[in-house]
């Protein structure tokens, strides 16, 4: 007979889901038990979120320092070291790890550096041999990057290869259309790499408000980005070191250009292989996702999940917010704590970044038809208007009826990441534009154009 241990809750993954659920029900009380064979934290920690802003950052400094010389100030040409930058990188997650082993001992958590298998609604065994018996099973086992099936694939990488870079590739082709293409591709051309970027469909970031992502790709021309639009990619090819992008051309040819680093950023997969979930009667769905309820509640009664490994938006506050409310309700008698999914505010870390929250204009219009409003400002933050620099931003507010609720706030700009978190709220609150037009402008900043509006 394996050893046993008893648990109110196991959670399965250490990532920021796994980690706020179990912190969470060990507050209220709850015996946990959390599995992590990695490093804690994540994509978000590890391969996302936290070291992509870092590089967003040392981007930013590198058109900062541009912008200087522009402006009268003696300075050389921008050059990063990148290995001693990755330190810094690393230094600043290596805090963050030992941050979460001490919460984690603080807490109680149990934290066990193997992998879990679900026998049944309340049987985890561990790779290590211990079976472990729980009220409750949380999965937050996250995402993975994935490749296309098409030919040579096996030679472009993820985006988790891109934190493995020691320097910016000379000439770099990125596949995708989405938030990690974006940003991976403002980073690197930043950082002194040439980026040509390919996306199957009309535009990037399909699913955002077109008339932004509009001036978004206009943003990212002038800084040098090139942009294949309904440009599938056919296959990859070997030519020496360097390996050639087959795709659609203008017509209906397809052409070939060789690149020194292909990078894919055609989406993620939920980790949900060799979890035994399906065995136990754990529902999936058609990519692989755990189907959960608005609770969070598996088809397996005992059995929740939260973040990448479920059909919800994949981003590090949503996952962190759902598993909170999931142990207030499990654990701290709150019988209908969840999380509302509803406007969602979220950030695309370009270059400049797209801040954006609640409905696009187009999406408004097919809900509300003839009631939508929609009012812009475009203009040049005041350190491009300084010194010249054609990047330009639009602000965007979409309302709805007769007192103009605002319904979609879209943000492209400098500093919007920073700007949209207050706005988010009295979107979230109800806002109207006449209550933004009543509130006081600070001047002279960006943030102003959203209570100016015309």
């Amino acid at each position: 007979m394996p050893p046993q241990a008893e648990f109110d809750l196991v959670v399965l993954g250490g990532g920021s889901g796994g980690l706020a659920g179990a912190f969470r029900a060990a507050r209220h009380g709850a015996r946990v038990a959390l599995l992590e064979p990695a490093e804690l934290g994540g994509t978000c920690v590890n391969a996302g979120c936290v070291p992509k802003k870092a590089m967003w950052l040392a981007a930013e400094l590198a058109a900062k320092i541009s912008l200087a010389g522009e402006l009268g100030f003696q300075v050389a040409p921008p050059a990063l070291d990148w290995p001693a930058f990755v330190a810094h990188r690393q230094r600043y997650i290596a805090n963050i790890h030992a941050s979460y082993r001490r919460g984690l001992d603080q807490a109680g958590v149990a934290w066990m550096a193997c992998r879990g298998r679900l026998l049944d609604a309340h049987t985890v065994v561990t790779d290590t041999g211990v079976r472990l018996r729980a009220g409750h099973v949380l999965v937050a086992t996250g995402g993975h990057p994935r490749r296309p099936s098409i030919p040579g694939a096996e030679l472009g990488g993820v985006s988790d290869d891109f934190f493995r870079l020691a320097a910016a590739p000379e000439q770099v082709a990125i596949i995708g259309g989405g938030y990690v293409a974006v940003e991976l591709a403002g980073v690197l051309q930043a950082l002194g790499s040439r980026v040509e970027l390919f996306v199957r469909g009309p535009r990037l970031l399909a699913e955002m408000d077109a008339e932004v992502v509009g001036q978004l790709q206009d943003d990212m021309r002038e800084n040098g980005v090139r942009l294949h639009l309904d440009a599938p990619v056919h296959a990859l090819a070997a030519e020496g070191e360097r390996v050639r992008v087959l795709h659609k051309g203008g017509t209906e040819d397809v052409v070939a250009t060789a690149f020194d680093r292909v990078l894919f950023a055609t989406g993620r997969a939920p980790n949900t292989a060799g979890l035994g979930l399906e065995e136990a009667g754990v529902a999936l769905g058609e990519k692989g996702e755990i189907v959960v309820d608005a609770y969070q509640d598996s088809s397996l009664a005992g059995v929740h999940a939260v973040g990448d490994v479920t059909a919800a938006p994949a981003l590090t506050p949503v996952a962190i917010a759902a598993a909170r409310r999931l142990m207030d309700r499990l654990f701290g008698g709150q019988a209908e704590a969840r999380l509302d999914y509803t406007n969602v505010p979220t950030v695309v870390f370009a270059h400049p970044p797209l801040a954006t929250v609640g409905l696009s204009e187009q999406r408004a219009r097919e809900l509300h038809g003839e009631a939508v409003t929609v009012h812009t400002s475009r203009f040049h933050a005041m350190v491009h208007a300084l010194a010249r620099s054609p990047q330009s931003s639009l602000f965007k507010l979409v309302c709805v009826g007769e007192e103009e609720r605002v319904v979609g706030i879209h943000l492209l700009g400098e500093t919007a990441d920073e700007i949209l978190q207050g706005f988010a709220v009295a979107l979230k609150l109800g806002v109207t534009r006449r209550q933004l037009q009543d509130t006081i402008a600070i001047h002279p900043t960006s943030a102003e154009e959203v209570v100016l509006m015309p």
